[in-house]
């Protein structure tokens, strides 16, 4: 199940408010703080608790497959 578009366009990380990259309707994830929330049916689990700390490598990974939600401009 995909994630709406819209909502995507206005969830940000609980943690620094910034924007979210969606990776494969699985996971958002914030490069900046290096923490992948998961998205569980659908419904992304934006709790500060449920996000997990990414290695280096699944870094440059979820970098490079992630779409961003919305932008700054």
């Amino acid at each position: 199940m995909a994630v709406d578009p819209t909502l995507l366009s206005i969830l940000a990380c609980p943690e620094d408010k910034g924007p979210l990259l969606l990776v494969d309707d699985a996971v958002l994830y914030n490069p900046r703080l290096r923490r992948a929330y998961p998205i569980e049916s659908g419904i992304p689990v934006l709790l500060v608790d449920e996000a997990r700390e990414v290695s280096d490598a699944e870094h440059e990974d979820l970098t490079a497959r992630g779409v961003a939600g919305w932008s700054t401009d």
